[in-house]
Parts: C-alpha cells; sequence; structure tokens
C-alpha cells in the first residue's frame, strides 16, 4: 500500500514538474538554444528534476534572445561555459533521450502486459533500454553531425559511439533504483498508472543523471561526444 501522504507528494512533484517544463518551453520561444536539439532536452529535464531542472535552464542553458543570435556566434559550442556546465549540459541530452524512451516503454508494457521470459520488469528493463538507446541516437546525432559536418552513416556510427556509455551509466542508475523500488519497497503493485510511480521514476532518473555525469565528463573530455551548449 502506498501512504496517502506519499501519493499527495508525488502529486505535487508531478505537478511542479509539468509547471517547470512548461515554463522552459514558454521561455525558449523568445530564446531558442543556439543548439537546436536543446530545446527539447532542457524541458524534458524538467520532467524528472521539476524546479530543479527550471533552475538548472535558467542559470546554466538559458540562451540570448533570438535577435542576439546573429551577433554572438562564438557561444555556440559552448566554448566560454566552464567545463563542468558542459558536462551537465551532455548529461541532460542523455537524460533527454533516456526520459522519453523510459516513458514509452513503460506505458507500452503496461498496456500490453509484455513480459520477457515471464517477468513484466524484465520487459520494461528490455523495453526502457531499447527505446532509450534509440531516442538517444536521435538526439545524439542531431548534436554531432551539424557540429562536425557528417555524412547520415558516419552520423549514425558517432552516434552510437558517443551515446552508448553515456546512456548505458544513466540506465545502471535508473534500473538499480527501480529494482529497489519493485522489490524491496512497493513490490510488484506499484504500477504506471499511478503517481507515486512516476515520483519514484522522477527519482530514479535523478539517480541515473548523478551515474552519467562522470561518463559524460570523460567522454566529452576525450572527445568522443560532443558539448551540448
Amino acid at each position: 500500500m502506498v501512504p496517502a501522504w506519499l501519493n499527495d507528494v508525488a502529486m505535487l512533484s508531478l505537478a511542479a514538474a509539468f509547471i517547470s517544463a512548461l515554463i522552459i518551453l514558454w521561455d525558449l520561444r523568445a530564446r531558442p538554444q543556439a543548439m537546436a536539439v536543446m530545446n527539447p532536452v532542457w524541458p524534458v529535464t524538467a520532467l524528472y528534476f521539476g524546479p530543479l531542472g527550471l533552475w538548472a535552464y535558467w542559470r546554466l542553458g538559458r540562451a540570448a534572445p533570438a535577435s542576439h543570435h546573429a551577433h554572438h556566434h562564438h557561444h555556440h559550442h559552448g566554448d566560454d561555459k566552464p567545463f563542468w556546465v558542459q558536462v551537465f549540459a551532455g548529461t541532460t541530452h542523455c537524460g533527454a533521450g533516456c526520459t522519453l524512451g523510459d516513458i514509452v516503454a513503460e506505458f507500452l508494457v503496461f498496456f500490453s502486459g509484455l513480459a520477457i521470459a515471464g517477468s513484466v520488469f524484465a520487459g520494461q528493463l528490455v523495453l526502457d533500454y531499447a527505446f532509450a538507446f534509440l531516442l538517444g541516437i536521435v538526439f545524439q546525432y542531431y548534436s554531432i553531425v551539424p557540429m562536425r559536418g557528417l555524412q547520415p552513416a558516419e552520423g549514425i556510427k558517432a552516434a552510437v559511439n558517443a551515446d552508448f556509455w553515456s546512456l548505458t551509466a544513466f540506465e545502471v542508475g535508473l534500473f538499480a533504483w527501480m529494482a529497489l523500488t519493485r522489490f524491496v519497497f512497493f513490490g510488484p503493485s506499484l504500477q504506471p498508472d499511478s503517481a507515486t510511480y512516476w515520483f519514484m521514476m522522477q527519482i530514479g532518473m535523478i539517480i541515473g543523471f548523478a551515474t552519467a555525469f562522470p561518463m559524460n565528463w570523460l567522454l566529452i573530455k576525450s572527445g568522443v561526444k560532443e558539448p551540448c551548449m
């Protein structure tokens, strides 16, 4: 059983996250990101970080008004940003693909009852990773190709190389939390039709962000992944 107070906290957390994402979306209308793929990344980040994601956008990722972009080409690669900020943005980029993929996969498993080796939880993990990987490659492709001027086949290969380790590190943290949620805290009764379920997923995605941050640091430092600023 989920305590009533926890369900209330979950509802508040989800509401705050949606409001934060909407504020970012509204602000992006006048202040689009220099790297276009970051326009969906910041609102998605707010879906799991909530107001903290809004704060991060405002302090670390908010761009100049669109009318100023033509005079500030040097901002495109984020070279003027501290390295840790570039890594933070790169991790949000990875997290956005994981988050959207996980949301799609979780509902797909919930409505279809898909099980792997007789386990619905195994089905969740496999589909979560598959959808996250697919969307992660799309996000990574549209950041790497414009910067490096790659052909489509080269772009896909570079996107896979850049995203595989980053995405895997994110999912390791998230999946560990999902396992605790299912096998220790609540059991299989907690399902995606519950606010508490998605509150737990918010926490898991923040943990995933934490486990992916060091990997993104290494990938960006080595030049495998481009800074997403």
